[in-house]
């Protein structure tokens, strides 16, 4: 029984593993592309393109980020007890559901795109960006239903290619897309007498290649799909099932599960949009003009979240795939099963969050200057510098988000984020007209709404199931070993940088940073020899740590 436990948990934490490093792939790639995009639509053009997808992910939010968790934990639910049919059920309804509601907010986005753009963000010139992605919202609500089937069905791996296939496509189309319509957008703009309708239009450009990459990887999945009806219906013919549920209880069921997510995300992504909308206006009042505040916020969006967002997306990829893992447990094993899941994927999650937050302290600046080089990035990388609190919190709150939902404790997630809106809210008023920090007023406050939200979470786990997060190897030593890693780079870059450029000398600093962290991480007994062998590439880990002597 042991023995197959832990052969369990390995592939359940292999299955995230493959979630994550799909996610790190996409991020990467994003970070890369983002690169060429940033230098075609400029500062002010990251501003139009930023506001678009601050309004477009609240749509995503009602209409599909819930989908895939939602039609995860339903699935593996009826998956657990043999029930095929019932799995599959949920799939038409969800996919019904999907079409239906994503159909209609895409159609408001696109014919009220103006009015968004001008009365509700200050920004009237993003309408162009929102209404190329408004027909999105469909596309990734179907996409959304997929991923969330083969994930109930304890398979990440087409999720992870159709992630990555999809942000391939997505660089290559907002590149060409962004650098052929800021052309058309410079012709309009002698023709207006305005010069940001070329920032404005390669914005539109640059949102062409989420559409497009998202049609792609809906594409692949489908055919995917196609294949595996085969398998399906082998399934469905040894199902276990005594009860066949109506679509009309599918749906009810859907929805009580779908509702809390919903309010739960909405709240999440409602602070992109309270940051912005607050940010715009207040500095409108205070005299500043559109394109010095766009000009700001298009470095929030564009360089800011882009390397915030490595991290996070890794967190959200564990929760995901750790979903399918506690619905099971919960209806078929113990609490301590729950329990050990639970501190596994929190602890393989701060290793991760912990380092990279010292590491955007540290090598803030030249990272920005190695991926933006044509930009001056000092305020970028005192951004980065406020904010790198926010990833370990984020990240946690991510994780613990997932953990609640996969309970069957819908609403706390959405009573803790509601909790934390209104303390993120404030402070960011009282910092934006009273203390008057600008847009790192926006920054800290994300600190405030992160680090709220997971602390909220924790305690309702704790009253909920009696979970307690372990201290020492969950955050003590990765923390200690991430400030020896701090200073390492420190150390690596500024060696490098008397002999070569600044870029070398990061190219230097961040392997170094790796290695070292890994070496003081497992020397410090953040990780032993059993647990590294429940990770991906055990095996080849143990024994590089044995031949350097790193285990005490």
């Amino acid at each position: 029984m042991a023995g197959n436990r832990k052969n369990k948990d390995k592939s359940f934490l292999v299955q995230g593993s493959i979630l994550a490093i799909a996610g790190v792939i996409t991020k990467l790639i994003g970070a890369v592309y983002r690169v060429p995009l940033v230098n075609i639509l400029g500062d002010k053009g990251m501003g139009y393109y930023g506001v678009a997808f601050q309004i477009y992910s609240i749509a995503l939010t009602l209409t599909s980020y819930s989908l895939p968790l939602a039609v995860s934990k339903l699935v593996s639910a009826r998956v657990a007890k043999g029930e095929y049919k019932n799995s599959y059920k949920v799939f038409r309804g969800a996919m019904t559901f999907a079409i239906a509601v994503s159909g209609f907010v895409g159609a408001v986005i696109f014919f009220g795109a103006g009015f968004i753009a001008d009365q509700i963000m200050s920004m009237k010139l993003s309408s162009y960006a929102l209404r190329v992605l408004a027909p999105c919202i469909l596309i990734v609500a179907v996409l959304g239903v997929l991923r969330g089937f083969f994930q109930g069905n304890g398979s990440m791996i087409p999720t992870a290619i159709s992630q990555v296939l999809e942000q391939i496509v997505n660089a290559a189309v907002s590149i060409a897309g962004a650098f052929l319509l800021f052309k058309a957008g410079m012709e309009m703009a002698e023709i207006r007498g305005n010069e940001s309708y070329g920032a404005a239009y390669a914005a539109a450009g640059g949102t062409l290649g989420t559409v497009i990459g998202a049609l792609s990887a809906l594409l692949f999945l489908m055919l995917v799909f196609a294949g595996y009806k085969r398998i399906l219906r082998r399934k469905m013919r040894r199902d276990r099932g005594h009860r066949r549920e109506s679509y009309n209880r599918i749906f009810k069921v859907l929805l009580i599960t779908i509702a809390p997510v919903i309010l739960s995300s909405t709240v999440y992504n409602l602070c992109g949009v309270i940051d912005n909308s607050m940010f715009a206006n207040i500095m409108s009042v205070q005299g500043h003009k559109e394109n010095e505040y766009a000009a700001l916020l298009g470095i929030l969006n564009g360089k800011y979240d882009t390397l915030i967002n490595v991290p996070i997306s890794i967190a959200y990829s564990l929760g995901a795939s750790l979903i399918p893992a506690i619905v099971t447990a919960s209806q078929t094993g113990s609490r301590k099963q729950v329990h050990n899941k639970i501190q596994l994927v929190t602890r393989f999650n701060m290793m991760i969050a912990i380092p990279c937050a010292v590491g955007f302290i540290v090598l803030a600046e030249p990272l920005l200057d190695l991926l933006f080089f044509t930009q001056d990035n000092k305020i970028g990388g005192l951004m980065l510098q406020l904010g790198a609190l926010s990833v370990v919190f984020y990240c946690l709150s991510t994780v613990t988000n997932a953990v609640l939902q996969g309970l069957d404790n819908m609403m706390a997630p959405v009573k803790n984020a509601a909790i934390s809106i209104v303390l993120y809210t404030v402070s960011l008023f009282i910092m934006l007209v009273v203390f008057r920090w600008g847009i790192y007023a926006v920054v800290l406050s994300r600190i405030v709404f992160s680090g709220s939200t997971s602390m909220l979470n924790a305690h309702s786990l704790r009253m909920q199931i009696g979970y307690v997060q372990e201290q020492r190897k969950t955050f003590v030593i990765p923390a200690i070993a991430s400030v020896i890693m701090g200073i390492a780079a420190m150390v690596v870059h500024l060696l490098f940088e008397l002999f070569g450029s600044a870029q070398i000398a990061t190219l230097a600093a961040l392997p170094a940073a790796v290695i070292v962290y890994a070496a003081a991480l497992v020397m410090l007994g953040g990780i032993n020899e059993e647990e590294m062998y429940e990770m991906p590439k055990g095996a080849l880990l143990v024994r590089i740590c044995r031949k350097a002597g790193l285990f005490r």
